[in-house]
């Protein structure tokens, strides 16, 4: 079979662009069989080269190869290592039988024990705790003036930096006290902290919008050259 010329492969990648170009921004007009034909196509993409990539990477080399190879059974440790997955697959492929669909609720609840502790772990490691480093670390003035920077700069943006974390931890602190008269009121102290919190939050959305605009514009701007580029490629 002749290999296909790049001029042509390269023309029909671009035409296969533009045209779902086309069916996205068809949305515009409102929902429609092209969107929905492109949504399809996508999902469908995406979910197959997952399943490409969860098989030769993870599924063969360290479940079915060192099985047909038979190295798994001379080694216990191996053994161990690629039985406990394998018998946990088998498992939760029960779930896909309603009556025998409780044989493969404790691989799943591993499953999902270990996903939550590695998104607390991730939060509190990843997140938690260098917010909290680094909220201090910007009120180190001795660091700063060490390493030639303005002590007057490094403690406006430190306080500005704390002043946030706690008026953002304020707004979500939903304590009150009842009054004598039955009414319910938040802490005047809370609630000033509250709104400076609120005022650092719509900041913060603010600058996360313009971030998520400016990307659907460039990513707009790049179909736009696409589609350019596929017409001045067919009047060539």
């Amino acid at each position: 079979m002749p290999a296909i010329p790049p001029e042509l492969l390269n023309l029909i990648t671009t035409g296969i662009g533009f045209i779902f170009t086309v069916f996205i921004l068809s949305y515009l007009i409102g929902d429609n069989v092209l969107f929905r034909v492109a949504v399809y196509v996508f999902v469908g993409a995406a979910a197959g080269y997952v399943a490409a990539v969860a098989s030769t990477e993870v599924l063969y080399p360290e479940l079915i190869q060192p099985v047909l190879s038979g190295t798994v059974f001379a080694d216990p440790a191996l053994l161990i290592r690629v039985g406990v997955p394998l018998l946990g697959s088998l498992l939760l492929l029960f779930k896909i039988i309603p009556r025998l669909s409780s044989v493969g609720q404790l691989p799943m609840a591993y499953l999902v024990g270990v996903g939550a502790a590695v998104t607390i772990g991730g939060a509190i490691l990843g997140t938690l705790l260098p917010q909290v480093s680094d909220t201090f670390n910007g009120l180190d003035l001795i660091s700063a003036s060490t390493t030639g920077v303005d002590t007057l700069v490094t403690f406006f943006n430190g306080a500005v930096v704390l002043l946030g974390v706690i008026g953002t931890l304020a707004y979500f602190h939903f304590g009150a006290t009842q009054k004598p008269d039955g009414t319910v009121r938040r802490n005047p102290a809370i609630n000033i902290m509250a709104w400076i919190g609120r005022v650092f939050i719509a900041v913060t959305f603010g600058v996360l919008f313009a971030g998520v605009y400016m990307a659907a514009l460039t990513a707009l701007i790049e179909r736009m050259d696409s589609i350019r580029s596929f017409f001045l490629q067919l009047m060539q």
